[in-house]
């Protein structure tokens, strides 16, 4: 698990080993190609560290796929998992959470302003539509800002 006021080499270095393929070192970003011809699926992920987004800086990652195009400005974290095989991206902002998830098959998930108490909070109290966020995003509770 790691924060990431910034993505240094070694950082993408942690994510090209979770998702089995190389960076591009782009000219203000690094771009993954991700392809999974068994379900016909690919996606393209780029993580953009310290750009300007509106009056601040920050981390943007987006996300292209054949039918989606995903963005999460100003990520102030990330968690591998090489036994899920991918990367959880987060940022956070008054108790909100939200997280991209890019997984090594070319899969993709979002969860967007999830309330942080969820995440280590009782699942089986939860709705099941709730408690998939809750799940999913539950690793990503050591990186966040713990204020």
């Amino acid at each position: 698990m790691t924060m990431a006021s910034t993505f240094s080499r070694e950082n993408i270095k942690e994510i090209e080993k979770v998702l089995g393929v190389s960076a591009k070192d782009e000219q203000n970003h690094f771009k993954f190609m991700l392809d999974n011809p068994e379900e016909k699926r690919w996606l393209s992920l780029e993580v953009y560290p310290d750009i300007k987004i509106g009056s601040e800086v920050g981390n943007l990652i987006s996300v292209y796929a054949s039918n989606a195009h995903l963005q999460l400005h100003f990520c102030v974290g990330y968690v591998v998992s090489e036994m899920l095989d991918e990367v959880t991206f987060i940022s956070e902002e008054n108790g909100r959470l939200c997280g991209l998830i890019v997984e090594k098959g070319a899969g993709c998930s979002l969860y967007a302003n999830v309330d942080r108490t969820i995440l280590s909070g009782d699942f089986t109290a939860l709705g099941p539509e709730v408690m998939l966020s809750g799940i999913a995003l539950s690793l990503s509770e050591d990186v966040i800002d713990n204020d």
